[in-house]
């Protein structure tokens, strides 16, 4: 199983060496799973050589457009190339409809005179919020955690907590600093690909370098940092990280 980064900016980033955070996992018999599909997603794949054609299902953590933004793409190319099959899409239950109802069908409702749906794009595979998928073998926890809330409305992300072989792996997607929400998934991971803003100015909805450079040693040692924002980067090594995640970096994990 093999694990590539497309990119590791953050939403807004603008390098051009770099794209949004989603990540394509491939597995032993070479089927592809797309872990979000942001605004970037074909020119982060054309960027590596691939297209809409080399992605075979999509994982959803939650609906902001550097998450999402790419979702018309991928079920119009899709749809009407004869060559490509309908991609599967595993979602929360909690976020399944608001994808679809606020995001996606103001240009997808009507093909060819037809009143559609996301079930006509793709075959949708709902989950409960604290549940799992299997996809090539390898059982997903969905593991939720705040991203935005507080005030009058609030949008949750679902982290991936996932075995491989003898190595388990903690994905967050975007989420706030909240060790004492997913502390279970930092301490039983073995590797952690966590969410990082390095903006100059908090957000209030990511968790930030200044906080995580907090978190035990141990937890430090076997974490790599992604979804952060353009400009010059703290030093993660010499903070005890194991790095920011490069644009294509890929991951090896041995089945």
């Amino acid at each position: 199983m093999q694990l590539m980064f497309l990119g590791s900016g953050a939403a807004f980033c603008v390098a051009a060496d770099n794209f949004q955070s989603n990540i394509l996992l491939t597995s032993a018999s070479g089927r592809r799973l797309l872990i979000d599909c942001g605004t970037d997603i074909r020119f982060s794949l054309a960027a590596l050589g691939m297209s809409y054609r080399d992605v075979n299902d999509i994982y959803i953590s939650h609906l902001h457009a550097d998450h999402v933004g790419g979702m018309e793409f991928m079920g119009f190319a899709c749809k009407f190339d004869p060559g490509c099959g309908k991609p599967g899409l595993y979602i929360s239950d909690s976020i399944k409809d608001d994808l679809w109802n606020n995001c996606l069908s103001g240009g997808m409702s009507a093909v060819d005179d037809k009143r559609c749906t996301l079930s006509d794009f793709f075959s949708v595979h709902g989950i409960s919020d604290a549940g799992k998928f299997s996809w090539e073998g390898i059982e997903f926890s969905l593991v939720l955690a705040d991203h935005v809330g507080g005030g009058e409305i609030s949008m949750n992300s679902f982290g991936l907590f996932f075995t491989i072989g003898n190595k388990s792996v903690y994905l967050t997607t975007d989420i706030k600093f909240s060790p004492r929400q997913v502390g279970k998934y930092l301490q039983d991971a073995d590797l952690i690909l966590h969410d990082c803003e390095t903006s100059p100015n908090a957000s209030g909805v990511h968790a930030r370098f200044e906080d995580l450079v907090g978190l035990p040693e141990e937890i430090r040692n076997k974490m790599w940092l992604y979804h952060f924002d353009d400009g010059p980067l703290p030093d993660a090594q010499g903070s005890g990280f194991l790095g920011f995640v490069k644009r294509g970096q890929v991951f090896d994990l041995p089945e």
